[in-house]
This record gives C-alpha cells, sequence and structure tokens, in this order.
C-alpha cells in the first residue's frame, strides 16, 4: 500500500556515536520522509485503507503539528477533506502548513481533553472518520514500515531504539521488526524530564 507513496529513508552510518558507543550504529533518517516525519507512513496506510464513500466525508484528527500535517498531505493526495483541531498555541509555521496542504484548522484550549471534546464535535458536525495520531492499527501498521526497511537494509541488526511519544512507532516498528527477525531486541527512549512511558510501566 504504502510503496511509491512513501520515501524510503536511508539508514546511515553512525559515525561519531558508533566510535563513542563501541558498536555499529546506524541512523534511520525520517526527517527525510515527506513531510518531514514519519506521521506520514501512518496516515497514509489509514487512508489507504479507507473505503472512498467514507473518504468523501471527510477525514478528522488531532495534532498540535507533525501528524496535522501528515494527514492533511495525505487527505488531500487522496481527494478527502481534511479537519485537524489544533490546539491555540501550536507554532504557527506548523498551522501555516497545515492550511497549505489544504486542512481546515479548529482551534482548541492546549490540553488532551479540549484536543478531544473539540474533535468530537467536528465528527459530529461533518460525519468525518477519525484518523488518530497513534492509536490505531491502521497508523500502527504504517509507522511499523520503518521496521521492515531497517531489516531490508540490515538483516544483521540486533538492536533497534526508537523515541516513544504516543507508542504508535516504537509499536509498529516492534511488532514489524520481530516478525521478520524475532532475535532483534526494541527499544523505546525518551528524555528523562518527560518519562510518562516509563513513569506508566
Amino acid at each position: 500500500r504504502l510503496r511509491g507513496v512513501v520515501r524510503l529513508t536511508p539508514l546511515i552510518d553512525g559515525g561519531e556515536l558508533s566510535r563513542e558507543a563501541g558498536v555499529e550504529v546506524r541512523l534511520k533518517l525520517e526527517s527525510l520522509q515527506r513531510t518531514g516525519s514519519f506521521k506520514f507512513r501512518g496516515a497514509s496506510n489509514a487512508l489507504a485503507r479507507l473505503e472512498p464513500d467514507v473518504g468523501a466525508r471527510g477525514v478528522a484528527t488531532h495534532s498540535s503539528g507533525n501528524h496535522a500535517l501528515a494527514l492533511a498531505v495525505a487527505a488531500r493526495a487522496r481527494g478527502f477533506p481534511c479537519t485537524v483541531v489544533m490546539p491555540h498555541d501550536a507554532p504557527r509555521p506548523k498551522r501555516e502548513a497545515v492550511e497549505q496542504a489544504g486542512a481546515a484548522i479548529v482551534s482548541c484550549e492546549p490540553t488532551m481533553s479540549a484536543r478531544e471534546s473539540t474533535l468530537a464535535e467536528v465528527v459530529a458536525r461533518t460525519g468525518a472518520c477519525v484518523v488518530p495520531p497513534f492509536d490505531h492499527v491502521d497508523v500502527i501498521e504504517g509507522q511499523g514500515t520503518i521496521g521492515l526497511e531497517i531489516l531490508d537494509a540490515w538483516p544483521e541488526v540486533d538492536a533497534v531504539m526508537a523515541p516513544i511519544g504516543g507508542g504508535g512507532m516504537i509499536g509498529g516498528i516492534a511488532v514489524a521488526a520481530k516478525a521478520r527477525k524475532s532475535s532483534v531486541s526494541v527499544v523505546a527512549a525518551e528524555p528523562l524530564a518527560a518519562d510518562d512511558a516509563a513513569r506508566s510501566m
């Protein structure tokens, strides 16, 4: 579904990181993905799985940036209307990029409860299909293609480390990479000052 839609991003030599760590490190450059982040994978996969008559009613999400832009660009490619609920304090360049991609923006307060309630209002008014930022099987599958690409490019890899936020990317990578090579370790990383995933354990 995603071949020819998403970019196969490079896996490059880690250079100084490898020397400092004492192991071979390679970096997967998802910053070179369309829209500048891995989020385009999940959004594109979710819309590829959507029936055209459902998509024609529109798609909607809440996001302060990367998923918003990914869904807006993916929706434009499919010809689906797109509405994004964004907190009013989202960075201006992010808002402008989402608007330029053709999505309608609905502002809300910068809390998760405000995002979710505003999104529910949008869906009730428009009948749009929600494409969540991370907690949906189609989104997780799309992000998991990162793991497949890593294993294709580097079959000898022993461990994959990726950031964890909502968990969609690391979940997708874990499922896909371990399906391809059961011995690979998958490690989620987050900053000490924002370690909500670790604390939730």
